[in-house]
């Protein structure tokens, strides 16, 4: 029996699948790894296989007890997504720099508050631990009931923050996340202003430069070069000495 034809899909089509799968896939890890310091996922697609790399700060217990947690992982996206067996692969890489992760820092703030802290001494708390690990600015915004019944919302900022243009989108990391407490719903975002990387080395950091950032280099020191000059005196005596020995 022949093999069934391929069916083609329209491209409109494929990038809102692809859409949908990459955000259905981030609510459930979000989720799922909350405690896990759960930070991002990346979806790269094979012709015959596709891998999921979830990025976490605790991968130890993303992958579980002998692989455990990341098969069950495996077998749920498999069952959602209509995935056959093998044609998906699950890895787990760890967060280098926790500070400079949005994600993180809002699920660490979530906790806080979860927990029973104040929201000042929470917001200042992970501010601060931010801005030491060389952020260039920080903002955090919570609203919602936080004290009385009337809503509010109080903003923290520190450093420098840039709002618009193309920068944005690669210096500014981004994270929203929501905490059922229990006199209602608050509201966190988190926002980090990246430090830039010329080197391209460290990843998740910008290595382009700011288009309004410019670096004036400082001039070379000037070397000065020794002048010789003949003496006079070797001048006057060289045509004395010519004329005796013609005579």
């Amino acid at each position: 029996m022949a093999d069934a034809p391929v069916r083609r899909i329209n491209k409109k089509h494929k990038f809102v699948a692809d859409g949908i799968f990459y955000a259905e896939l981030n609510a459930l890890l979000t989720k799922e790894l909350a405690e896990e310091g759960y930070s991002g996922v990346e979806v790269r697609t094979a012709p015959n296989k596709t891998q999921i790399i979830i990025k976490a700060t605790r991968t130890k217990n993303v992958l579980g007890e002998k692989g455990r947690r990341i098969h069950e992982l495996t077998a749920v996206i498999e069952k959602r997504f209509n995935f056959k067996p093998d044609q998906i692969a699950l890895f787990a890489e760890r967060v280098d720099n926790r500070a400079l992760c949005a994600t993180a820092q809002a699920e660490s703030l979530r906790y806080k508050l979860l927990g029973g802290l104040a929201v000042r001494r929470a917001c200042y708390g992970v501010m601060r631990f931010i801005m030491d690990s060389a952020a260039k600015g920080c903002e955090i915004i919570v609203s919602g009931k936080i004290r009385a019944q009337r809503a509010k919302a109080m903003k923290f900022r520190d450093g420098y923050m840039i709002k618009t243009g193309q920068p944005v989108l690669q210096y500014v990391d981004t994270a929203v996340r929501h905490v059922l407490m229990r006199q209602g719903v608050l509201g966190i975002k988190v926002s980090i202003m990246l430090p830039h990387d010329p080197t391209g080395k460290i990843t998740g950091l910008p290595n382009q430069p700011q288009a309004d950032v410019v670096t004036i280099i400082e001039p070379k020191e000037e070397v000065q070069m020794p002048i010789t000059v003949a003496k006079k005196d070797d001048e006057a005596a060289a045509p004395a000495a010519e004329g005796e020995t013609a005579q």
